[in-house]
C-alpha cells in the first residue's frame, strides 16, 4: 500500500467502471434496458423453420435376400448395388454392411441434391 491507501501494482481500471456505475445508476439501467430490448427485437425478427435441414442428405437401402450368410451377401449383392449406386446423380459416399439375409446400404449425397430425383434413381435398381 502507498501513502494514500491504494494498493500498488493493482489495476484501477475495473474500479473506475464500478465507481462510475455507482455514480450514474440511471445510465446503467438505461443501457441494460437497451440491451434487453435489442435482444428481444433480434429474437422476434429471427426466422424460424419447422423442419430445418439437419445434415447430409441420406438414403438408406435394405435389400433382403434369405438363405445367404454375410460373406455371400457381400460377394453377390452388396458389390453389385455399390457399383450401380455410384452412378446416381449427386452421390458423395456409399457405405454398406452385410448381415445374415440382408444387405444394408447408406447413400450420402452432396448438400443441395434433389432427393426426390435421387430416390427415383435409387428405386429401379
Amino acid at each position: 500500500m502507498n501513502d494514500r491507501g491504494r494498493c500498488i501494482g493493482r489495476s484501477s481500471g475495473s474500479m473506475n467502471l464500478v465507481a462510475s456505475s455507482l455514480r450514474r445508476p440511471i445510465t446503467v439501467i438505461v443501457l441494460v434496458i437497451a440491451v434487453v430490448l435489442g435482444a428481444g427485437l433480434a429474437l422476434k425478427k429471427m426466422s424460424r423453420d419447422i423442419f430445418p435441414t439437419l445434415g447430409i442428405p441420406t438414403i438408406y437401402v435394405a435389400q433382403p435376400y434369405g438363405g445367404m450368410d454375410p460373406a455371400q451377401m457381400e460377394g453377390y449383392l452388396t458389390y453389385y448395388y455399390e457399383y450401380h449406386f455410384l452412378y446416381i446423380t449427386g452421390i458423395e459416399h456409399v457405405e454398406s454392411q452385410s448381415i445374415q439375409g440382408a444387405a444394408l446400404l447408406k447413400l450420402q449425397f452432396h448438400p443441395g441434391t434433389d432427393m426426390s430425383q435421387a430416390m427415383s434413381e435409387t428405386v429401379p435398381m
